[in-house]
């Protein structure tokens, strides 16, 4: 049996309620335009059609028709669905069910929940409004102020603009996107709380990989747990346990285990605290560490160069390149310049270099990519196979990654060992020491050049002592290392003693030290502590 009735006048409020419902959770009906009942299809049902509008506290709830069950205190709406809690909180959807016992909603169908500039939209939303939780479980978007954010599965709280994403997220603004397995996000403070394996792409620009830590999309400001890695397009990369990056500025501090890569160059930096900067009054691409500093060139791939230091720079530094250009036969050459960059790296306090070919310890140093060459300053040693170079200042030039020859200037002094107590000296002002594929063949020295040599027979013997002084000298030596002969100027002194003749002391050159205590001697041994004094 079907009955009908038609209402003109606002119902407030309608029928009788259960005698074991508080006020504050009984769902009322506000507005309808005619009431009907179906004692057959929906016996317990009230069948509402026109303008319905219904209140529950503070949300109110509008629709074309609805089913309304008085004795469960909850409701079916169906067609332009709308509901407005308070004056922030807009639902929409073409069906909505309500339990106002529980407070819970159920949206389907073309689903948009709005709160201010937050806008959610799915096809099927639940929300506990009791616990101001909205959830959906079939796929979603979120689209605030800012970004835009997709998953499969997320839920969202009005109260604290707190979401949380599940299954394939992807985060999207018109600087990067942003993919992960699991994330939750602010929708007023734009920051991403990354709680599982994140990708941030900031296309032709730079790459993030990080599985925990947070990421303030609006300053692009972050910090990264868990030994998280930057990519930059450059071919730059850093890693630590814990990384503080500017995206906007270009600049990122990390701490603990860091490991910053310039592959471009084949350079890497390690340490416990470092700082990249990507471009900048610091230069294009450059980083510093320092705690444990460790930089390893890696440009020759047989052969690493493993140096320490205190703290450690690395740098890419722009030039103008000059070319000529033919203009035609008649006229000269126009001058075109060219921009162009070099790597330049540098190390401060307890410098400590290893090498394959060559070992040396100083107070500094500075690499020129430019023209190649590596400048030690401060009491710098450097070492090759069993012979010690010493001076006031060293420059090391280096042809296509191995050591061409080195420049030693002020206090000049060589030395070879050839037996515990036996040692070939060279000192002067100034010195060159001339490499072939890694071995010396050629000693040059100007100014005051002083010379302690050992001369030996064929079966290794010593002869005796060969002590010489003249202005100029050049050493010359085998592929196997061995004295070969010595051009002097014509105004040498010089003098061969039987080694009998001669005291320990007075076969030592003026200032003559032997440093092979302070020698890096492996990769590991450039942390060894050693006192210089």
């Amino acid at each position: 049996m079907k009955r009908r009735c038609y209402i003109t006048l606002i119902l407030c409020p309608l029928l009788c309620f259960s005698a074991n419902l508080q006020a504050e959770t009984m769902l009322y009906l506000e507005h309808a335009q005619t009431l009907d009942f179906d004692e057959t299809l929906h016996p317990d049902a009230q069948i509402l059609r026109g303008d319905v509008m219904f209140k529950h506290d503070d949300a109110v709830m509008y629709c074309d028709s609805a089913y309304y069950y008085e004795s469960r205190n909850s409701m079916d709406a169906f067609g332009n669905v709308r509901m407005v809690q308070g004056d922030t909180l807009f639902g929409y959807g073409d069906k909505l069910y309500y339990d106002g016992n529980t407070k819970f909603v159920r949206f389907r169908n073309n689903v948009r929940l709005v709160d201010k500039q937050t806008i959610l939209t799915t096809d099927s939303l639940n929300y506990d409004r009791q616990n101001d939780l909205a959830w959906y479980f079939s796929g979603g978007m979120i689209v605030d102020s800012l970004n835009t954010l997709t998953s499969n599965w997320g839920q969202y709280r009005s109260g604290t603009k707190q979401a949380l994403f599940k299954d394939n997220v992807r985060l999207m603004n018109s600087r990067f996107v942003m993919d992960a397995d699991t994330l939750h996000y602010n929708t007023e403070s734009h920051i991403a709380n990354i709680v599982g394996e994140t990708v941030i792409i900031y296309e032709e620009e730079t790459t993030i990989y990080s599985t925990l830590g947070w990421y303030n999309t609006e300053t692009e400001h972050s910090m990264l747990l868990n030994h998280s890695l930057i990519v930059n397009a450059g071919g730059s990369t850093m890693t630590g346990d814990t990384i503080y990056y500017d995206k906007q500025a270009g600049w990122g501090k990390a701490l603990q285990n860091i490991e910053m890569t310039d592959s471009a160059n084949h350079i890497t930096l390690y340490g416990n605290y470092g700082e990249m900067y990507e471009y900048g009054v610091h230069g294009q691409n450059s980083g510093f560490a320092t705690d444990s500093a460790m930089l390893v060139d890696w440009s020759d791939s047989t052969d690493y160069t493993y140096i320490h230091a205190d703290s450690l720079f690395t740098e890419e530094l722009q030039y103008k390149l000059a070319q000529l250009i033919e203009v035609s036969d008649t006229l000269p050459p126009d001058t075109l310049w060219k921009d162009t960059t070099y790597r330049q790296m540098r190390g401060f306090y307890g410098v400590r270099l290893y090498k394959t070919d060559l070992q040396a310890v100083c107070d500094s140093f500075i690499y020129n990519g430019r023209d190649s060459i590596m400048m030690l300053f401060g009491s710098p040693i450097a070492w090759s196979d069993n012979q010690q170079v010493s001076a006031e200042h060293i420059d090391i030039y280096i042809k296509n990654g191995v050591v061409d020859y080195a420049h030693s200037i002020g206090s000049a002094l060589a030395i070879e060992q050839k037996h515990t107590v036996c040692f070939n000296q060279l000192s002067g002002k100034e010195m060159f020491a001339y490499m072939r594929e890694g071995k010396l063949r050629r000693i040059d020295v100007n100014g005051n050049a002083e010379t302690v040599f050992y001369p030996q027979e064929d079966d290794g013997t010593f002869v005796g002592v060969n002590k010489t002084q003249s202005s100029f000298v050049s050493i010359f030596f085998s592929e196997d290392g061995k004295l070969e002969h010595a051009t002097f100027t014509s105004a040498t002194a010089g003098t061969l003693y039987p080694l009998q003749d001669l005291k320990y002391e007075e076969r030592l050159l003026g200032g003559f030290f032997w440093a092979a205590d302070v020698r890096p001697f492996s990769p590991d041994d450039v942390f060894r502590k050693v006192n210089r004094n």
